[in-house]
């Protein structure tokens, strides 16, 4: 075919027509050739558009947008709140109108008047500025309370829990006698209870409170033990004096009166049985059983506290009935010589002796001095008395202003009258019971 001489080249010379499939075929290759972006080297290169972005990324803008709507709602729970306290501040609403509106519980001894002193001032006060720590350390300074909880409840109700102390013992206390629990805090006798306790002598309201804990140590040691084993003996005691922790006393009843046994300062039980076991003994033995010593572990003294003259303050009137009232032991209440023996260094020996009785040699001597010259049973301390009573005689019949020669050589005394005043050679102490204890 010639090629024609025109400048323009028609599109049958560039696409020969062809059959119409054959045609559709080229055109498919064509566009999957598109498909993979191999264009033909003729057709115009495609450009991306690129798309027009804000000043901030997006990230921030979310960040920021989420930021305002934190701020509105904090701004908004702000207002309410304070609306809700400027609401509360003042309205009558949330006023504690009058003590019907504190709620108290809990109480066995201490009274509702001890609590509304502390409580009182509460009323007609808002409940919200009520300061709730500051009456649980008032409340807790009652001596009956051992610990207090103040809680308040909308709109204007308050309510006080109170859990008080557990008493373990009475405790003389000057001219009163008051309850104690087991840290050593005094308490009022209440006015409608009774309690089967031991009254603890050696306690004052001066000491501080660290040296009662440690008396009560004590005390809660020597009734655990007296209790072991379910003897109970502690029940059979009146009075524990705790003022040596080294000689701690107790008195103990029985059906001739009250004895005094000293315990020491351990194996409270071991020695409490040697003296419930030997005590019939000692009463038919000795004329008036009044004190023991179980202190020494080969030998019990009897009748050890003879000497002995500082008083107990005696209890008034009205301290006595309120502590009848409360359960104390009338022997408890009774104001008696202390009873602090001297050391056993200072006691003269004992002179007279007995055949042993049981298990145990005694050296018994009589509880009273005076008593102690009239039983004498040698004879010496008669001859002594004899003797005493000649030589009065003869002074008073020696004329005046002459002096017979025993009067030379001892100064003129008159002799008392009373038996208990002549001193024996070797003058009665306690009796020394000499024996292995169990």
């Amino acid at each position: 075919m010639a090629r024609k001489s025109g400048p323009t080249i028609s599109q049958e010379e560039l696409y020969p027509l062809a059959d119409e499939p054959g045609r559709e075929e080229a055109q498919d290759a064509r566009l999957l050739d598109l498909d993979v972006e191999q264009e033909a080297p003729f057709l115009r290169v495609q450009k991306r558009v690129s798309v027009r972005r804000g000043s901030l990324p997006k990230k921030t803008v979310t960040r920021l947008t989420w930021a305002a709507v934190a701020i509105a709602i904090v701004f908004v729970c702000g207002i309410t709140v304070a609306a809700l306290y400027h609401y509360g501040e003042r309205s009558w609403r949330f006023r504690v109108e009058s003590s019907d509106d504190i709620d108290i519980r809990g109480l066995s001894n201490v009274t509702r008047g001890q609590v509304m002193e502390v409580m009182g001032g509460d009323i007609g006060r808002n409940i919200f500025f009520v300061p709730l720590a500051q009456r649980k350390t008032q409340l807790e300074q009652i001596p009956w309370v051992e610990s207090a909880s103040v809680m308040r409840f909308v709109p204007n109700r308050l309510k006080v829990e109170i859990h008080e102390r557990t008493p373990v013992a009475f405790a003389r206390v000057g001219s009163r006698i008051l309850l104690t629990d087991a840290v050593g805090t005094l308490m009022e006798l209440p006015s409608r209870k009774k309690y089967s306790f031991p009254v603890i002598v050696g306690m004052n309201s001066g000491e501080p409170p660290s040296t009662r804990a440690a008396r009560m140590k004590i005390y809660n040691d020597v009734v655990n033990q007296l209790d072991a084993g379910g003897a109970h003996y502690s029940q059979e005691l009146s009075e524990i004096d705790l003022t040596d922790p080294d000689d701690v006393k107790v008195m103990a009843n029985n059906r001739s009166g009250e004895v005094l046994v000293h315990l020491g300062s351990a194996n409270y039980l071991d020695r409490y049985k040697i003296y419930v076991t030997h005590l019939q003994e000692w009463q038919q033995q000795f004329d008036k059983l009044e004190s023991v010593d179980l202190r020494y572990d080969r030998q019990i003294i009897v009748n050890p506290d003879l000497q002995g003259a500082a008083r107990q303050q005696p209890l008034s009137t009205e301290a006595a009935k309120r502590a009848i009232s409360a359960g104390v032991k009338p022997a408890a209440l009774i104001t008696h010589i202390s009873t602090t023996p001297k050391p056993l260094a200072t006691r003269p020996p004992a002179t007279l002796t007995v055949k042993p009785v049981g298990p145990v040699a005694v050296k018994p001597a009589p509880s009273k001095p005076a008593a102690t010259v009239k039983t004498a049973r040698t004879g010496h301390h008669k001859a002594r008395v004899q003797h005493t009573k000649s030589k009065s005689k003869a002074r008073t019949k020696a004329k005046p202003g002459t002096a017979s020669a025993a009067q030379k050589k001892t100064p003129s005394k008159t002799a008392p009258k009373s038996v208990a005043a002549v001193k024996p050679v070797a003058k009665p102490g306690p009796a020394i019971a000499k024996g292995e204890t169990q």
